[in-house]
């Protein structure tokens, strides 16, 4: 059954929450092989208080299944396993969450290994990042604990730690999803998974991309493979990450049951079943990667480093110009911009999101507050309840930038992507032609097997292809001081999908750092619309 499970008792009837919506078709066969069909009696009963979105505290009645390990041919049952937390009475009512949204929760962050194995109830993953953690890469064997790389800081803007999974609220304190879902009556599952710190005896690195998703992957076509057995609605599966885990999530989103994925499922054993989600939520996602560094400096190239100091201008100059390309590459379209390039991106980023930001979040304050605040902030305009302003001046106003140049492929291999794209004995390797010639001759190529990798880890891939397995409900977020990455994958990520027809929701938290989460319970809400969840009491 797993490496925890435990066995319980069953529920009882009373007021139940149910699921209105009829389940989607999967695109692949729905069979649990004998070894991965779920013990609907291996449970752990447990009863917890929980503090809701609005601040009110409910006591939980929970069935509590532990460290399932949801592959037939583990590399590591410390990381690929999952735990399910299936809500049976909240505040003393009965809940029957047979046909509940599943909230399918990572951990990841930075990349860095995640298991749930050691996790002793709902929300016990290791949170990564938040203020006040530990930095540095994790050990062989190692749960992920840690920033990814030895350029990551605290924010300054109230964030987590930069490549961190944790998330913030706007009071600065965290935010636990998982709990939250199960507070509301869904069924939430915590999958562990593989990341690039992880080596073995023998120095092989064996979480490296494309290993995260395809663990992620493996733990959804386990949900699947179960249905009817597992409580919830396996065709209602939501996933959630930050940061490296945002990507995660927004990659499973994309490229549900793409047949890429196939052979490395088939090593580690994964069901036989389908790999696509319903809708995916995704904070402050670090994706993109073999675009991430020329992104970072058109976004981020003119501001400067918490010292004081420039980045090298020529090598940021250089990348801000090899952006332009790419942007013109996507050729995205947006009402009342035309073809958004690398010339207007920055009005439609104004625009779109932050001007809307700075006018929510102003329009929140008192009088006396909101004065305060512009008499601080004299580049906004304050006029018939909306804020204006221009690039450059919210540029000045986030301030430093948090990143080198280049902010992932570094020239020394320092970053924690580096790392995601080493291989056996090599801990990192460049992943960019810019970046490996820099370093080496101008004729010089990543390796072979690099370009399959990337693709297998960029969600852009997937839609850029119109991929049709993907998700079509988006929740995406990040903080405008987010200098973790480059705004534009947000405004990417989110245009790019709107242009395909699907349901997008997306917002930036003004003056928010990495890791921001300031509307947490509109999250659970739309869950439950777009899955047409309806409760009966």
């Amino acid at each position: 059954m797993g490496i925890g499970a435990t066995a319980g008792v069953t529920a009882a009837g009373g007021f139940a929450l149910s699921a209105q919506a009829s389940g989607g078709s999967a695109a692949k066969t729905s069979n649990a092989s004998g070894a991965l069909v779920f013990d609907k009696d291996a449970y752990t009963e447990l009863t917890t208080t929980i503090t809701d979105a609005a601040g009110d505290d409910h006591e939980v009645k929970y069935h509590f299944y532990k460290a399932i390990t949801y592959v037939t041919k583990p590399v590591d049952e410390k990381y690929q396993s999952l735990n399910i937390s299936v809500p049976v009475a909240i505040d003393g009512r009965t809940v029957d969450a047979t046909g509940a949204p599943i909230l399918l929760a990572n951990a990841v962050g930075g990349y860095m290994p995640s298991s749930v194995a050691d996790a002793t109830g709902v929300g016990g993953a290791a949170m990564t990042g938040a203020p006040g953690a530990a930095t540095g890469d994790a050990g062989a064997g190692a749960s992920a604990s840690a920033a990814p790389s030895a350029s990551a800081s605290a924010s300054a803007s109230g964030g987590v730690q930069s490549g961190g999974n944790a998330m913030l609220d706007g009071r600065g304190e965290m935010v636990n999803l998982g709990k939250l879902a199960l507070v509301t009556g869904y069924v939430v599952v915590e999958p562990g998974a593989r990341g690039r710190t992880l080596v073995d005896s023998s120095g092989t690195y064996y979480g490296t991309a494309p290993a995260a998703i395809v663990d992620l992957k493996a733990a959804v076509r386990y949900l699947r493979a179960n249905k009817g057995r597992i409580p919830g609605n396996t065709d209602r599966i939501v996933s959630s990450g930050t940061s490296a885990g945002g990507a995660l999530s927004a990659l499973l989103g994309a490229s549900g049951d793409s047949p890429l994925y196939d052979t490395y499922l088939k090593e580690i054993g994964a069901a036989d079943a389908s790999d696509a989600i319903f809708a995916s939520g995704d904070w402050c996602p670090i994706a993109d990667l073999e675009h991430a560094d020329m992104a970072y400096e058109w976004n981020w190239g003119a501001n400067e480093l918490s010292s004081g100091s420039l980045v090298d201008q020529a090598v940021s100059k250089e990348l801000t110009t090899a952006f332009a390309d790419h942007q013109a590459s996507l050729k995205l379209r947006a009402k009342g911009f035309g073809t958004v390039t690398a010339r207007n991106l920055d009005a439609y980023l104004v625009r779109t999101y932050l001007e809307p930001s700075a006018t929510k979040y102003l329009a929140a304050l008192s009088d006396t507050a909101r004065a305060a605040y512009l008499a601080a902030n004299t580049f906004i305009t304050w006029s018939g309840g909306r804020a204006t302003f221009s690039w450059k001046d919210f540029l000045t106003h986030v301030g430093a930038r948090k990143k080198d140049a280049p902010a992932f492929d570094a020239f020394d291999l320092s970053s924690g992507e580096n790392n995601l794209f080493g291989t056996g004995t090599t801990k990192a390797r460049h992943f960019t032609p810019y970046s490996l010639r820099h370093e080496g001759s101008s004729g010089a190529r990543p390796a072979g097997d690099l370009p399959a990798k990337i693709d297998l880890m960029n969600p852009m891939y997937f839609i850029g292809k119109h991929h049709p397995g993907r998700s079509k409900h988006w929740w995406i977020r990040v903080g405008t001081k987010d200098s973790d990455t480059s705004l534009s994958v947000v405004g990417n990520l989110a245009l790019s999908l709107e242009n395909l027809g699907d349901d997008v929701d997306a917002f930036m938290y003004w003056d928010a750092g990495h890791g921001s989460n300031e509307d947490p319970a509109d999250f659970m809400a739309w869950i439950a619309k777009v899955t047409g969840y309806r409760v009966k009491k």
